[in-house]
């Protein structure tokens, strides 16, 4: 007779899968008979749409669908509570690989990867201390990325004061301030830095009328470019900065097109890449659980300075952040992680 401490596992999954399965996604390609791997991906806050981390991700699984030919499937939690339910429901599915965006997944991926120590998992922005053997955690020196912009800021204020805009007040988003901050510092010495958070709770990354009002803010304080890196909450900071007369900065992808003559480069996080490794790591047999960290020097991060979406930065300031991202890259410039 089987207990039914043993029927647990299945039973949840039936039951989270009754209230997800209506909102799992799949692209519109044919399906493949014999896909090479099964791939389920759950989005972080905002989900796809955000023009900036979901939508990276998306891209990367996309690509290893069309290059790699795995089958994908993705999910949109539609709240916090939902994460580890939709990890849950993909694990309960036997998927070669189970993926999660955000640092807010690291505790949930740690959770049911040693609930399904078979199966595979990926992290991305893991911020687990320990990663179970069937984690593979994804991390980013996201300060020197924002290093980059922030020297480019520094060139191209003309009223000495720039600013920033995060989302919710954690050590990663920290990063991405303090990067900024030291590569401001590395063009303009004098040049003052502000910093205002959107929040506390992961709702920070997705509050456009809170961007808005922390840009005009900080312009109304004389910044006459604002870096931001905060989702969603960003497409306010974009409409704050183009309402005061200032510039902005994207990130996470380049994000010219959401405010085309406001949006002057942005931070580039290769969260396509990292999500595409992961998968080739199944296919190719070399997955293994641990930690991996992408900088300038691994193509992990980078900054818009090519291309149209690049015009409205001038060529001395292009090569002067050039020349500082081949020391940066070199490490012959330690980038800090925290003011």
């Amino acid at each position: 007779m089987i207990s039914p401490r043993a029927w647990a596992p299945a039973l949840f999954a039936v039951a989270i899968g009754a209230t997800l399965l209506p909102k799992i996604g799949r692209s519109d390609r044919a399906t493949n008979p014999h896909p090479r791997a099964r791939v389920g991906l759950v989005f972080d806050v905002g989900g796809r749409g955000d023009k900036s981390f979901n939508d990276a991700a998306y891209i990367g699984l996309m690509r290893a669908e069309k290059e790699l030919g795995v089958e994908v499937r993705y999910l949109e939690p539609a709240s916090t509570e939902d994460r580890e339910a939709a990890l849950r429901l993909f694990a309960s599915q036997n998927m070669d690989l189970v993926i999660g965006v955000g640092f807010i997944f690291s505790s949930d991926v740690d959770a049911v990867a040693r609930t399904y120590p078979s199966v595979r998992f990926a992290c991305v922005d893991y911020s687990s201390p320990r990663a179970p053997p069937n984690v593979l955690g994804l991390e980013f020196r996201e300060e020197e990325g924002s290093f980059l912009v922030g020297a480019a800021a520094g060139l191209l204020t003309k009223s000495r004061v720039v600013g920033f805009v995060g989302g919710m007040t954690i050590p990663l988003i920290r990063k991405f301030e303090a990067g900024y901050a030291a590569g401001v510092a590395a063009t303009c010495p004098t040049c003052a830095v502000q910093s205002t958070y959107a929040g506390a709770t992961p709702d920070a990354f997705k509050d456009p009328a809170k961007g808005k009002l922390l840009a005009i803010g900080e312009a109304a304080a004389g910044a006459d470019v604002i870096f931001h890196a905060s989702g969603s909450t960003g497409h306010g900071v974009f409409e704050g900065a183009k309402e005061m007369h200032a510039l902005a900065i994207g990130v996470d992808a380049d994000q010219h097109d959401e405010m085309p003559g406001v949006v002057v480069t942005s931070m580039v996080k290769r969260v396509d890449v990292a999500v595409f490794d992961a998968i080739e790591d199944v296919i190719e047999g070399r997955f293994h659980g641990g930690l991996r960290e992408l900088g300038l020097a691994e193509h992990g991060v980078d900054w818009v300075h090519e291309g149209d979406h690049a015009s409205g930065l001038p060529k001395d300031v292009i090569d002067r952040v050039e020349a500082l991202r081949a020391s940066v890259a070199r490490g012959e410039i330690h980038v800090p992680v925290d003011r």
